[in-house]
């Protein structure tokens, strides 16, 4: 391998690693401290709040839900679909309940998803499991007043593949009033080439055929109306910002209705972590969304 091509290895894989950019910590401490934070605050919403967990939405092993329930029983009650981050290859829904006490606490249902993160479930069922995902909590929860979705890093990925799916296969037209798309990556090409790939084993093809990047026509059939929010952390990396940017302005060339967020004194872990506070600019922010402000 020539020297230019070693020198941009090396540089698109410290700009795929958020946890290099913390200014908080160390790189192996910043992630230590990022999955406590998560467990942390599911474990408290599990215990102050009434859940219904392991929820299966379909017949895969990975395909459950787990369904944070606020007490009130409005009738004006908005639905979050959560998706966790962790490369497509780390967590899962059984730490992705943290978000729930400010927002069930103000009549808002979360629903956190499980999917077959790699090496078991490879992009293509991935991207499948969360929109089927979607359909399943459609069915189930015919009486909400809206329904919303939040991903962070690998999760908003997801999310915006969710936003856009071509619904006529699946029988339905969900109308998805609003999507948090929280420092997330929007075009898988270039990671390829670096360690995030490994496990995922993704080719160009299922690379181009997975990325949001590529569907703002399918996008803008489907959620032309969805309130889209584009977050990114101020200490995300220089990579990590450009997606966040270039996605926001072609959401907003394309004529969507999308902001941009950029959050100042976050990185890519403590942008998310804090939406356990009622009090964070995010969390206020998708209570505005949700009208539950």
């Amino acid at each position: 391998m020539s020297h230019w091509k070693r020198s941009l290895c090396h540089e698109l894989e410290l700009q795929f690693s958020p946890s290099r950019w913390s200014h908080r910590m160390s790189a192996d401490d910043v992630i230590r401290a990022h999955v406590a934070a998560l467990k942390a605050g599911t474990e408290k919403a599990r215990s102050i709040t009434q859940t219904l967990l392991d929820v299966p939405y379909g017949d895969g092993d990975g395909e459950k839900l787990d369904v944070y329930v606020p007490s009130s029983s409005s009738p004006d009650v908005p639905l979050l679909i959560y998706f966790h981050g962790g490369y497509w290859q780390f967590l899962s829904k059984d730490e992705s309940g943290f978000l729930a006490v400010p927002l069930v606490q103000r009549g808002v249902v979360v629903v956190a998803v499980g999917y077959s993160i790699a090496p078991k479930g490879d992009m293509d069922l991935m991207v499948s499991q969360v929109r089927r995902s979607l359909v399943s909590v459609i069915q189930q929860y015919s009486h909400i007043s809206g329904l919303y979705l939040c991903g962070h890093s690998a999760g908003a990925h997801l999310a915006a593949m969710v936003l856009s799916t071509d619904w006529t296969q699946y029988n339905i037209s969900p109308q998805i009033k609003g999507a948090f798309l929280v420092s997330g990556v929007y075009d898988l090409q270039p990671i390829l080439s670096t360690y995030v790939n490994e496990p995922l084993k993704m080719t160009e093809e299922v690379a181009i055929r997975n990325s949001p990047s590529h569907f703002l026509p399918q996008l803008t059939r489907s959620s032309a109306s969805c309130d889209i929010v584009v977050a990114v952390a101020q200490n995300d990396s220089p990579e990590f910002r450009k997606q966040s940017e270039e996605y926001f302005k072609a959401l907003e060339s394309a004529g969507l209705k999308v902001s941009f967020e950029d959050v100042p004194n976050t990185d890519h872990f403590n942008i998310i972590e804090q939406l356990v506070d009622e009090n964070y600019h995010l969390t206020k922010l998708l209570l505005k969304m949700m009208g539950k402000s």
